[in-house]
């Protein structure tokens, strides 16, 4: 499913082969706390042999296969499943094309716009708290930007606002490619999309959820890199996850493999191409697509967002509501005839493997895909490290979840999915 270009986006998983929540004193009731998500004390601890040796066989085959198409050295992949405390991670290759320094199962990844449920949760939060609506217009907020003072909130985190996105700007990415060092504050990102023409129906934009970010920021007083820290990463336990708006440390940093921006369809990025870009400005994303990861951490933050710990009923089921990618209207579930399906930073698909939830995000070096299936509990996160015009991460994916099924792992598969 292609959303989009230069930025994060879902992509369909198959389409390439075919702690507690802290409140105001006063305010709403939180949801319930969230169980303890400890860190695995290591990589594959507990884990069926086999099964490791070929799911790392899988990332092993993809390197083979698709390195040099996609010049990509590295891969990551953390598995849990809902019966296990731990996950069973493994990774492939190594941490820069043509090195010889293996990556590590603990690699941190940027995980783009993955970042974007972490931001509408926030707001979710404050919305429980009731110090915001979700319906509550982007004026009553931002009043800086009346030409989209009637815009909702809601409508922001789903991707119909026809708010355009910045990074489809010529002067954008003009911009970004003379200096990838340069600190983009959230103005400037917005101030790029403020002239160009209004989208309409379901259109991806980072513009909304950096807006969204903005929202964080106006109603709270504080920073969304401190709201992001006290409400989910330190009540989760999530140690291996970082935010910053601009360069991450050198302790941070170099726990990255290299990351290889590798389009060629962007001419105003040309001067990246072939280039490592993992230890350039994230400031660019910010609240859309800034995080960096483990792929088990990763795996820990979707169990607590699909398994309802972070928001009382009412928002989850507001996190959870769709709109169709086609149509841009609101449905109640993807299906054969509509497959694909938008919520608030979460995404939807129906195909050969069900129906389930996901999302890839990229940046300029990296792709990072997670996969939640409710039928079976699976959680998946796979992290590569290039962004080449031909993404293949969706046949990794369904080759993942096929070796589980294979190996037994997720009990009989439901209709005989993945056979």
């Amino acid at each position: 499913m292609t959303l989009g270009r230069a930025r994060s986006v879902p992509t369909a998983l198959a389409a390439a082969v075919l702690t507690t929540v802290l409140l105001a004193p006063g305010t709403a009731a939180a949801a319930p706390a969230a169980p303890p998500l400890t860190a695995p004390a290591g990589a594959e601890i507990g884990a069926d042999p086999a099964l490791v040796a070929d799911l790392r066989g899988d990332l092993e085959e993809y390197l083979r296969a698709r390195g040099e198409a996609e010049h990509v050295s590295a891969a990551g992949l953390s598995v849990s499943l809902p019966d296990q405390l731990e996950t069973i991670d493994v990774s492939a290759g190594t941490t820069e094309f043509g090195g010889s320094v293996a990556v590590q199962p603990d690699a941190l990844w940027q995980v783009g716009s993955n970042t974007k449920a972490f931001t509408s949760v926030l707001l979710l939060q404050l919305e429980a708290e009731r110090r915001l609506s979700i319906d509550d217009p982007v004026s009553r907020w931002l009043p800086q930007y009346p030409q989209w003072h009637d815009v909702p909130i809601r409508r922001l985190l789903d991707m119909t606002s026809g708010i355009p996105t910045y990074d489809d700007q010529p002067a954008f990415l003009t911009d970004q490619a003379a200096d990838p060092l340069r600190e983009f504050t959230a103005e400037e990102l917005v101030d790029y999309a403020v002239e160009a023409p209004a989208t309409s129906g379901y259109s991806y934009s980072n513009t909304n959820y950096v807006l969204a970010e903005m929202i964080v920021e106006r109603v709270t007083g504080t920073g969304y890199a401190n709201q992001l820290s006290a409400r989910l990463l330190v009540p989760l336990g999530l140690r291996d996850t970082y935010y910053r708006s601009h360069l991450y440390p050198p302790g941070i940093a170099d726990r990255m493999p290299a990351g290889y921006y590798t389009r060629t369809d962007e001419p105003e990025l040309s001067p990246l191409e072939g280039q490592d870009v993992s230890r350039t400005s994230l400031s660019w994303a910010r609240g859309a697509g800034a995080i960096l990861s483990t792929t088990a951490d990763l795996t820990r933050w979707e169990r607590a967002l699909y398994d309802g710990w972070l928001l009382p009923p009412q928002q989850q089921a507001e996190l959870l509501s769709l709109v169709s990618t086609a149509t841009g209207e609101p449905i109640e579930a993807t299906a054969p005839d509509d497959p694909r399906g938008f919520g608030l930073g979460v995404a939807q698909m129906t195909d050969a493997l069900g129906t389930f939830w996901f999302y890839e995000g990229e940046t300029l070096g990296f792709r990072l895909l997670h996969a939640y299936f409710p039928e079976s509990g699976l959680i998946i996160a796979m992290a590569l490290n290039s962004r080449p015009d031909e993404d293949q991460l969706g046949a990794l994916a369904t080759r993942v979840y096929e070796t589980l099924v294979a190996r037994g792992a997720l009990g009989p598969a439901p209709g005989g999915a993945g056979a």
